[in-house]
């Protein structure tokens, strides 16, 4: 009786799963199944070439540069936005009154990217505010400043929306850890680094795997700075695949997809093994 019942319980439970492995299936497997079919042929014939295609996408000059200027942008970008969001959280946190405008901190989030680029491009230009201000006629649109407004822009728009992700994993630490703590001696800085750090732990992981992957969605900003083909400090994977995609190169583009999402799953599965080698 208790074998048939659970045998139900499993047959419900996959009927109740059964539209959703649908959608992935229909909306999510079978494309990413078909680009990695396109990545081993031929872009107008569909002639099987195996290796060749990754071959190219390798040794190709304006990915490798592509892919390097990506690489700086996620190392500059990422601790800023982690390290940033985690103070203003903690400051939220002595603040009660403050933790009443969390719809606030998201509404970067709702302004569309190319307003909050137009502004910056109309602080910077040859012709814009902040030269008249000055009373000066410098172009400061840059390749340094290209790369500031990106990584602005970058920092801004997710600053919210990671730092109520850690207001979340600061909430569900016991408050008698840090009072109890207290009452030993301890600072705010041991407090911080003892207790309240290896508690985030799992926070941690998520928050930064969460801002890796909305790093590769910022291609409306870069865009919007400089077009599609920026300054060769700024030219990133992104500006690489739309060129692709517009000179419908689409063997070099499944190859270059496939490749990035393997890249994206071992850093994926390298901060995994940090994470919990950290914890032993």
């Amino acid at each position: 009786m208790r074998k048939s019942r659970k045998k139900r319980r499993r047959s419900r439970g996959l009927w109740f799963l059964a539209p959703s492995l649908l959608g992935v299936g229909y909306l999510v497997l079978l494309p990413t199944g078909d680009v990695l079919r396109r990545s081993f042929a031929t872009a107008l014939s569909g002639q099987w070439v195996g290796f060749n295609n990754y071959r190219n996408v390798l040794t190709n000059e304006a990915f490798r540069l592509a892919a390097g200027n990506t690489l700086r942008f996620l190392a500059l970008c990422l601790p800023l936005l982690l390290i940033l969001s985690l103070l203003l959280a903690l400051v939220i946190c002595r603040i009660p009154r403050l933790e009443r405008f969390k719809a606030l901190y998201l509404l970067p989030m709702a302004i569309p990217a190319a307003t909050v680029v137009l502004v910056w491009r109309l602080l910077f230009s040859q012709q814009g505010f902040l030269n008249a201000w000055l009373g000066t006629h410098v172009d400061y649109m840059g390749e340094r400043t290209a790369l500031i407004i990106l990584v602005g822009s970058y920092v801004w728009k997710n600053l919210g929306y990671t730092m109520v992700l850690w207001l979340a994993g600061l909430k569900a630490i016991p408050g008698e850890y840090t009072e109890a703590a207290r009452v030993d001696g301890a600072g705010r800085m041991r407090c911080f680094f003892r207790i309240i750090l290896p508690n985030l732990k799992g926070s941690a992981y998520t928050i930064t795997v969460l801002s890796l992957l909305n790093a590769f969605k910022s291609f409306r900003e870069a865009y919007l700075v400089s077009g599609a083909y920026p300054q060769q400090d700024i030219y990133l994977l992104q500006h690489l695949f739309q060129n692709w995609y517009t000179r419908l190169d689409m063997d070099k583009l499944a190859a270059g997809a496939i490749l990035l999402a393997l890249v994206l799953g071992a850093l994926s599965l390298l901060l995994q093994r940090l994470w919990d080698r950290a914890g032993d």
